[in-house]
C-alpha cells in the first residue's frame, strides 16, 4: 500500500495542477464548467491510457516497438517544453495557441505535451517497475483521477474570483506564468543534457 501511495503520489506531483492551470488559463477563460470538465476528463483518459501503456511495457516500447533510445524522447522532449517556455516568457498565456480552438480539439492537446512529457513517461516506466501491472495503472488512473479534481476545483475557483478581483487575478497569471515559464524551461535545458549524456557514454 505504501509503494502504491508513493507512486500516485509521485506522478501526481510531475502533473502538478497548479502549475497546469496556469498553461491553461486561455481554456480556463474560454470555456464553461461543464465544457471545461468534459475537456479535462478527456484528457485525462488520454493520459491515463498512455501512462497506463509504459506502466505495463515500460522500456520495451523504446527498443522494441519505436526502436528508439528513450534519451532521444528526452532530448525531444525538452525541446519542445523549452519551446513553449521561451513562448511563455515573452507572450505571456497566448504563447500556447495550440490550446486555442473548437473543445473535441483541446483534449489531445492539453494531454500532449501538457501532461505527456519525458517526466510523467518515466515515472510511468518506474511506477511499472515497482508494481503488479493492475495495481501500476491503478496508481496512475489514481494520481490522474486526482489531477483532473484539483485543476477542476481550481476552475470553479477561478470563476468565482475573477468578476471581483479581474485586474489581480490577470495580473497574478501574468507574473506566475512567467516565473513558471523560467523553471519549465531551466528543467527543459536539463533535460535534452541528461538525454546527450546518455547518448554520449555510447561512444
Amino acid at each position: 500500500m505504501t509503494d502504491f501511495i508513493k507512486s500516485a503520489a509521485l506522478l501526481l506531483v510531475l502533473l502538478n495542477p497548479f502549475l497546469v492551470i496556469i498553461y491553461l488559463v486561455d481554456v480556463v477563460e474560454k470555456l464553461g464548467r461543464k465544457e471545461f470538465v468534459q475537456v479535462m476528463i478527456r484528457a485525462g483518459l488520454i493520459s491515463s491510457g498512455v501512462f497506463g501503456c509504459f506502466a505495463i511495457l515500460g522500456d520495451a516500447i523504446f527498443s522494441s516497438i519505436v526502436q528508439a533510445e528513450f534519451a532521444s524522447f528526452q532530448i525531444f522532449g525538452g525541446v519542445i517544453f523549452l519551446i513553449i517556455g521561451v513562448q511563455f516568457v515573452f507572450r505571456g498565456p497566448a504563447a500556447i495557441e495550440m490550446l486555442r480552438g473548437r473543445s473535441e480539439h483541446l483534449a489531445g492537446a492539453i494531454a500532449m505535451p501538457v501532461l505527456i512529457g519525458p517526466g510523467t513517461i518515466s515515472a510511468s516506466v518506474i511506477i511499472g517497475k515497482k508494481l503488479d501491472p493492475l495495481i501500476a495503472c491503478a496508481a496512475v488512473l489514481a494520481a490522474v483521477t486526482t489531477f483532473v479534481v484539483v485543476i477542476v476545483a481550481l476552475k470553479a475557483l477561478h470563476d468565482v474570483v475573477r468578476p471581483r478581483f479581474e485586474p489581480l487575478v490577470q495580473r497574478y497569471v501574468e507574473i506566475v506564468g512567467r516565473v513558471t515559464a523560467l523553471y519549465v524551461g531551466t528543467v527543459s535545458v536539463d533535460m535534452i543534457m541528461q538525454g546527450v549524456r546518455t547518448w554520449a557514454t555510447k561512444f
